[in-house]
C-alpha cells in the first residue's frame, strides 16, 4: 500500500496549512512534528527550525487497529501535533488515528509538497545602490533569487519555474515591466523559471560561458559576457564571470551595492564544485573557484553585499531576514577566503554532502537536452539543495 492509497480518517482532523506552520516557527514557537514519511524520505529532507522537534514513525505503522503500544509511545500526549506526509493524505489518516486516541493533533495540508510552494520575498534593507532589491527564500530548498525594480523596470535573478506567475504578478502589483530574467548558471538542484519566463516577453539573460555546456535555446535568450551591462530604470546590472561552481558560474553586481553570487559563495559556505565534472574534475574546479574569490569577489569593496542562490539550515539571517553580508564581515568570519590556495582546495573536497536529488535530470532539463512537464518539474527540484561544499557553516570557523 502506498501513501495514495490509504483509507481517510473515520473522524474530523484540524488541519493546519504550510503558510500557517511557517509564520509559527518564525514566531519561535515550540512545534512538534510527526513526520510519517518513509525514513529515507525524512532521512534526506525535512522540516526543521531551533524550536522544532520532529518525530519519524511511517504511516504504514498506524493503518492496524490495533496500533503497536510501541509506535504510540513515541508521540507526545501532552502538547499539540502536526503530521505530515508528501502530500497530505496519509498525514490525514494518521491524525485521525491519534484523534480517535485523544491525542492533540491536525495535519499539514498538501504536506511537504505544500511546504515546497512556500515562498517569501523580503527586501534588503542594507542595499545602497539604485532602486529596491528584494531577497526571495524558499525555504524547503534554500533556494534563493532576487528582484530589482526602480523607475517602470525590473529584473529577477536565479527564477525558479515553479515561481513564474508569481515573479510576474509581483511586477505587476509594484507597477512595473518584468524586463530581465538572469540565471547565474546552469543550475543542478532547480528547473530555472529562465525560458518560462521568456515566452511570457520577459527578455532572458544566460552566461555566455554557460551555453558551452550543451544549451539547446541560446537562439531564445541574451548571452552575456564578463563585463556586460544591463539598465534597470537607474540601476545597473553588470555580469561578472566567477567560474568554479560550474564552468559558466556568472555573478552580476547589482548598481554596485550587492553581488548576486548564485553558487559561488554563500553567507555561510562556499561552493561546491562537483556538480559539472564529477569527482574527476573537482580539484581543478576547486582551484578555479579560489581564483575567482580571491580576484573577482574579494576585490570588490569589502561593504558590497554578498546574496548567493542557496541558504542551508547553517546559516544565520542579517537584521532583515534576507541572506546576505557585507563581504568584509564574510572574509573576517569565513577562514576559507583567507587560506592558501592548496588549504582552500583541501577543505573544500574534505566532506561534501551528498548531491542534489535528481541533480543529472535538473541538469539536463536546464540545458534543454530533456523537457518535464510543470508538476514533474516540480517532483523532480523536491529536497535540500545541497549546493554547498559542506553541510554545516564554514562561518565563524
Amino acid at each position: 500500500m502506498s501513501e495514495m492509497d490509504v483509507p481517510t480518517p473515520d473522524v474530523a482532523v484540524d488541519s493546519i496549512t504550510p503558510a500557517e506552520l511557517k509564520a509559527s516557527i518564525d514566531e519561535g514557537d515550540s512545534v512538534t512534528i510527526l513526520d510519517a514519511r518513509m525514513q529515507s524520505d525524512y532521512d534526506e529532507w525535512r522540516i526543521e527550525g531551533d524550536t522544532v522537534e520532529t518525530i519519524n514513525v511511517p504511516y504504514f505503522e498506524f493503518l492496524d487497529d490495533e496500533i503497536d503500544d510501541d509506535v504510540l509511545a513515541q508521540i507526545p500526549d501532552d502538547r499539540e501535533v502536526t503530521v505530515l506526509c508528501a502530500k497530505g493524505g496519509a498525514s490525514e489518516f494518521v491524525a485521525g488515528a491519534l484523534e480517535e486516541r485523544g491525542y492533540d493533533v491536525n495535519h499539514l495540508e498538501d504536506g511537504m509538497n505544500g511546504w515546497a510552494r512556500i515562498y517569501e520575498a523580503h527586501e534588503v534593507t542594507n542595499y545602497d545602490g539604485a532602486g529596491t532589491l528584494l531577497q526571495y527564500q524558499r525555504p524547503s530548498s534554500g533556494c534563493l533569487g532576487y528582484l530589482l525594480y526602480d523607475g517602470d523596470d525590473a529584473a529577477v535573478i536565479d527564477p525558479l519555474r515553479a515561481f513564474t506567475d508569481r515573479y510576474l504578478e509581483d511586477a505587476d502589483d509594484l507597477g512595473v515591466d518584468l524586463t530581465y530574467a538572469f540565471d547565474t548558471h546552469v543550475h543542478a538542484d532547480h528547473i530555472s523559471g529562465l525560458r518560462s519566463l521568456a515566452e511570457e516577453g520577459v527578455e532572458g539573460v544566460l552566461p555566455a560561458p554557460a551555453a558551452d555546456r550543451g544549451v539547446t535555446y541560446t537562439d531564445d535568450v541574451t548571452l552575456a559576457e564578463d563585463g556586460d551591462e544591463f539598465a534597470v530604470g537607474d540601476a545597473t546590472i553588470e555580469a561578472v564571470y566567477t567560474p568554479g561552481h560550474t564552468s559558466g558560474m556568472t555573478s552580476y553586481l547589482i548598481d554596485d551595492g550587492l553581488l548576486a553570487t548564485g553558487d559561488g559563495l554563500f553567507v555561510e559556505s562556499v561552493a561546491r564544485p562537483d556538480l559539472e565534472e564529477g569527482d574527476d574534475g573537482a580539484e581543478d574546479a576547486a582551484r578555479t573557484l579560489y581564483e575567482s574569490l580571491q580576484e573577482r569577489v574579494l576585490t570588490l569593496p569589502e561593504d558590497t553585499l554578498v546574496g548567493g542562490a542557496h541558504f542551508s539550515d547553517a546559516a544565520v539571517p542579517a537584521e532583515d531576514g534576507t541572506y546576505t553580508a557585507p563581504i568584509g564581515d564574510l572574509v573576517d568570519r569565513m577562514d576559507a577566503l583567507t587560506m592558501d590556495e592548496d588549504e582552500f582546495v583541501d577543505l573544500i573536497l574534505s566532506n561534501m554532502p551528498p548531491r542534489p536529488a535528481n541533480y543529472e535530470d535538473i541538469i539536463a532539463t536546464n540545458l534543454g537536452q530533456q523537457t518535464a512537464e510543470d508538476d514533474e518539474a516540480f517532483e523532480l527540484e523536491l529536497g535540500p539543495n545541497n549546493c554547498a561544499a559542506s553541510q554545516d557553516s564554514l562561518a565563524d570557523d
